[in-house]
């Protein structure tokens, strides 16, 4: 079929749900109308749901189950997708990032998570949970996949990994000074990596800090670039060079403003005095 996009079920839980939409319509020889004709919605519809470009609602996947006599199956499958922890868009930008040759990080407020420890995770997804924001299961789906994005870095050859922290990342307290105390140490670790830099924005940049929110950039292994940032509920992933190619050359002078990384690693190693 000409332009029948590959799906990959393992890249988010939207598109397992639209790789396991593709077969059942395949199984039945139906075309993407023929099955938007039975939901009543359009084959554009069904096209963005089997991509995984648009999560199904609980009424599509009831009305798909009743299509195709699956009981609840696609209903409970599409329940889940809604209760994951993770935003929209995340998952598709984790499998990329666990391919990325170089990654850039600018993070605001908090450490990135590709540097937290699994006790400072912890302690920022329990506040979450206090605040009813998400369940205790998502907290520790969240912190669990901390983990199996820092696992997934440790391969050869490494990535090139560039951190800039605004200053109140480090400045701000999670948890007890014990935990601090071994998220400075993770971050001093980092900094000694031969793959990493580590820099912090101090406050003192002001108006010169090119920007207010957390950004993150990807270079693929073919030199593509790709950046990723994030709305309270949903994650974008752009990869049009006409609108990420600006941003890396922000990023760039953003560098070149923040404090050396010998610097930053003093102002770190000054902060944990308070911790011991």
């Amino acid at each position: 079929m000409v332009n029948r996009k590959e799906l990959d079920p393992e890249k988010s839980l939207a598109a397992a749900f639209g790789q396991r939409l593709r077969r059942l319509r395949d199984e039945r020889g139906w075309t993407q109308d023929e099955l938007a004709e039975r939901l009543g919605c359009s084959g554009t519809h069904i096209s963005a749901v089997e991509t995984g470009r648009r999560p199904p609602t609980r009424r599509f996947a009831a009305n798909a189950d009743r299509v195709f006599g699956t009981g609840d199956r696609l209903e409970r499958q599409s329940r889940a997708l809604r209760h994951t922890a993770l935003i929209e868009g995340f998952p598709e930008y984790v499998a990329h990032e666990a391919r990325a040759v170089e990654i850039r990080l600018y993070e605001v407020g908090v450490i990135p998570g590709l540097l937290q420890t699994p006790e400072y995770a912890a302690t920022l997804e329990a506040d979450a949970v206090r605040r009813e924001a998400i369940t205790p299961e998502q907290a520790s789906e969240r912190v669990d996949l901390v983990v199996k994005r820092q696992a997934a870095l440790v391969r050869s050859p490494s990535p090139l990994v560039l951190a800039v922290l605004d200053e109140g990342s480090i400045r701000r307290p999670m948890g007890s000074t014990a935990v601090m105390d071994a998220q400075f140490a993770r971050l001093l670790e980092f900094a000694e990596l031969p793959n990493t830099v580590l820099q912090v924005a101090p406050f003192s940049m002001g108006a010169r800090r090119p920007f207010s929110l957390p950004v993150t950039l990807l270079t693929m292994p073919d030199r593509s670039l790709m950046s990723y940032a994030e709305s309270a509920h949903r994650g974008h992933l752009e990869r049009e060079s006409t609108f990420v190619v600006p941003i890396l050359t922000a990023y760039h002078q953003l560098q070149a403003e923040a404090l050396s990384q010998a610097a930053s690693v003093a102002m770190i190693s000054q902060l944990r005095k308070g911790t011991l």
